[in-house]
């Protein structure tokens, strides 16, 4: 390495991931509105998994209602989900990071990944990552430089479609001081709502909050955390160690809502049995579980809570009964998600940051 060499975070986030495979392999939907989500009918229910840039400019995102996202766009063309040739398309993605020179890769999800180097020029570097993503893969990415994973992450956004954007300690507070918070990853509307109930509004007053206000709403850990992340700071390495889940879930959409308590008992039940066969293999207790229910015509509720450490499948069966018993009598679910928490390895991924994306 030369002298003037410096560690660097790169975070690599390919552009509309999922529109882009199916284009490759549909080249005449180049440049036009393309959603895919559900089984690709908007007569069932689904929400959408991704959508063209095309189709965004319609006022389409992801998770919105696929009968909503073909009402806003109504010639965009509707595909199915087809996981299995994202997966593939991702792993030759990912594959190509890992071949790049010195590169320690951290996989964030099908389409992004941080990446660590060691360089005097990560604009260069970052360029390169590109090129060798397109020749290999036919797709485009952004890459988003920063001196820690947060700020490398935030970065991206600045840089897409297909650009590159550094984001350092030193232009931090100019690029983002003004923002509102919920401008920063891991911070959602919920939590941008219970910060402007104490006058922080702004990244810039995030980075400055009172410690003891901002430990009394969110907790000891959390409470620092988001200051923290007001001034962009936190993990520098990038760390390629294999992700150990947390927990596993499923979750179904209903095409004809549920009104019957035994059915929405039953329907449970029947996700909880794959969640516990997911949970067996890793071989660690469940230690939590949560309960998702989405009411028609769609307000989604979440209820949780700790369990005793415990191997039992019948004990874990009985607290999902009980939070079964939480959901409103009264209301129609069109949607039933189960999700069970198991006991961390002490040294799983110890001391890295908590934030939204789990990392």
């Amino acid at each position: 390495m030369s002298g003037d060499a410096a560690s660097w975070v790169l975070h690599v986030d390919l552009d509309q991931f999922i529109a882009a495979v199916e284009v490759l392999r549909r080249p005449e939907l180049a440049g036009k509105p393309v959603i895919v989500g559900g089984r690709g009918d908007p007569a069932e229910r689904a929400v959408v998994s991704t959508a063209s840039y095309e189709a965004r400019a319609f006022g389409v995102g992801s998770g919105m209602p696929l009968r909503i996202a073909a009402r806003k766009a109504p010639d965009a063309v509707l595909l199915p989900v087809d996981a299995p040739a994202y997966t593939a398309a991702s792993e030759r993605v990912m594959a190509t990071l890992r071949a790049q020179p010195d590169a320690t890769v951290q996989v964030l999800g099908w389409d992004e990944a941080f990446v660590g180097i060691e360089t005097a020029d990560p604009e260069a570097y970052a360029r390169a990552i590109q090129a060798a993503v397109l020749e290999r893969t036919l797709l485009h990415c952004s890459v988003g430089i920063g001196d820690t994973l947060v700020r490398a992450k935030i970065a991206t956004d600045f840089g897409k479609p297909r650009g590159v954007f550094r984001l350092t300690a030193e232009n931090w507070s100019s690029v983002m001081g003004d923002l509102p918070t919920r401008e920063l990853w891991g911070v959602g509307s919920k939590v941008s709502r219970r910060l402007a109930a104490h006058g922080i509004v702004t990244v810039s007053q995030l980075a400055d909050a009172d410690t003891d206000v901002l430990t009394a709403e969110f907790g000891p850990k959390m409470g620092l955390w988001y200051r923290q992340l007001g001034r962009g700071d936190g993990a520098t390495t990038v760390d390629d160690t294999p992700w150990v889940a947390r927990g596993h879930s499923r979750e179904t959409t209903f095409q004809v809502d549920l009104v019957d308590r035994a059915d929405i008992a039953n329907a449970v039940r029947a996700m909880l049995d794959h969640v516990l066969d997911d949970v067996v293999a890793e071989q660690r207790p469940v230690v939590g579980l949560g309960l998702k229910v989405r009411y028609a015509p769609f307000v989604t509720k979440t209820f949780t809570r700790r369990v005793a450490a415990t191997n039992d499948r019948e004990s874990v069966v009985a607290e999902a009964m009980a939070l079964v018993t939480k959901i409103d009598p009264d209301r129609a679910v069109r949607l039933l998600g189960v999700r069970a928490e198991m006991a961390m390895p002490d040294d799983a991924r110890e001391g890295h940051t908590p934030t939204r994306g789990g990392w």
